[in-house]
């Protein structure tokens, strides 16, 4: 279902607003938004939180909002230098998480989308490539090109 440019600039503008009302530190854990100019494309740092195998690491997403959103999940994937080892995360930062495609839904917000990643991270037990990782890296371009397939309900 398409969007109206005008709900979807309501609907990131009402986001964005949010999110900069919360704390914007690095304490545990932590998601900070960074400050960009681009209401299309946002960049989001998030720390791992204490206790879990990332603790201590930060870790940037691209978060690229789609004309349908928010009736479609942004596009989004982990950047930089620092992309976790992780069994739901490829080497080049696309992420196995069913709520970033099918299991999408309108009421998800980008904050939502941030704490269910972190909170992913936070439950892993061992750091650790998805298998294939090398041949679907080799051929992926885009997470929304991807027909994922789910086999691990507990994430």
């Amino acid at each position: 279902m398409p969007a109206s440019p005008a709900l979807r600039a309501k609907r990131l503008l009402t986001e964005l607003k949010r999110m900069h009302a919360q704390p914007q530190t690095l304490e545990q854990p932590a998601i900070r938004l960074l400050p960009s100019d681009d209401l299309d494309q946002w960049t989001v740092q998030m720390r791992g939180a204490d206790a879990t195998l990332y603790s201590g690491e930060t870790f940037t997403l691209r978060l690229t909002f789609p004309p349908s959103y928010p009736y479609e999940a942004p596009e989004t994937v982990f950047t930089g230098a620092s992309i976790p080892v992780h069994p739901h995360v490829y080497s080049n930062g696309h992420i196995c998480l069913s709520i970033l495609y099918h299991q999408w839904s309108p009421a998800l917000s980008v904050e939502s989308l941030c704490l269910s990643i972190l909170s992913m991270l936070s439950s892993c037990t061992a750091k650790e490539r998805p298998p294939g990782d090398k041949a679907y890296v080799a051929r992926a371009t885009s997470p929304k090109n991807v027909h994922w397939l789910f086999h691990d309900d507990a994430i």
